[in-house]
């Protein structure tokens, strides 16, 4: 039999509470036959409890001796694909059409260091994915569902509500861990909203709005637009903070009918 890998090499954290791990299996909402796409599985522990509600998994892992591991654990089970290669890396949009015609269930337990970019991967095949599960950093989870006018309220925060309805479903402590974290963990789900379909540039301006969250919207935007057409405008005197989407949304199409932006470059500017 094969030994269990141990020392974590991409800075993993492995989730080892059955009750945790129970807990988030049911969150999932899929019934058998359906796939779902479990992005860095480790050991397999959630994979287990997937393939025993009757899921299909599409196992992706980074770490080729998990990738070893896995296909070694689940070698008799017909409802398991493993995927050796990295989430922000490979064709997600490909790996899901070729086995589904329906859009799926996403899940995993990301590492902290890279969550946001994972999300904002989902984010641009969500016309393929229904519903992503996440355990992430309670820091990451607040930010993620967070209203305006709070302390957490940033681009993410945004993002999310463009693409998705997200909740916080519970927190998960670091003694669920092996090793344990630092820091607190937190369960989210992201339904993702049909028909999304957000302008390029829209995005790269929500960027700008949030660049530095205690200026006003007039100072982040100033590089891009003309000082001019910020100034008569009174939103611009709030920072992105005090603001929703769609207020942001409507000072970017009023900003664009005053005055084209300088350069695409300016837009493009972290």
């Amino acid at each position: 039999m094969q030994a269990r890998p141990q020392r974590p090499r991409w800075g993993q954290h492995f989730l080892r509470d059955p009750l945790i791990l129970d807990r988030i299996a049911s969150s999932l909402a899929i019934q058998p036959g359906e796939w779902v796409v479990e992005i860095g599985p480790g050991r397999g522990a959630l994979t287990e409890r997937l393939l025993s509600r009757g899921a299909r998994v599409l196992a992706i892992e980074i770490d080729d001796q998990f990738v070893s591991y896995l296909k070694t654990k689940f070698s008799e089970s017909r409802a398991m694909e493993v995927i050796h290669g990295d989430i922000l890396q490979v064709n997600l949009e490909e790996l899901i059409g070729a086995r589904s015609g329906e859009r799926i269930a996403v899940t995993g337990n990301l590492p902290y260091y890279i969550t946001s970019p994972i999300v904002r991967r989902i984010f641009q095949v969500h016309e393929r994915i229904s519903a992503a599960l996440l355990l992430v950093q309670k820091e990451v989870a607040d930010r993620i569902v967070a209203a305006k006018g709070t302390r957490d309220y940033a681009y993410l925060s945004v993002l999310c509500q463009l693409y998705a309805d997200s909740k916080l479903l519970f927190g998960v402590s670091a003694s669920a861990f092996q090793p344990p974290p630092k820091v607190a963990s937190a369960l989210v789900q992201l339904e993702m909203r049909a028909g999304v379909r957000p302008d390029a540039e829209f995005l790269k301006f929500l960027q700008l709005c949030f660049r530095q969250r205690r200026k006003m919207l007039r100072n982040n935007l100033s590089g891009a637009f003309d000082r001019t057409a910020l100034g008569a405008l009174e939103i611009t005197r709030r920072r992105a903070q005090q603001s929703e989407i769609e207020e942001l949304r409507q000072l970017w199409q009023e900003l664009r009918s005053a005055q084209r932006p300088s350069s695409a470059k300016s837009l493009d500017r972290p």
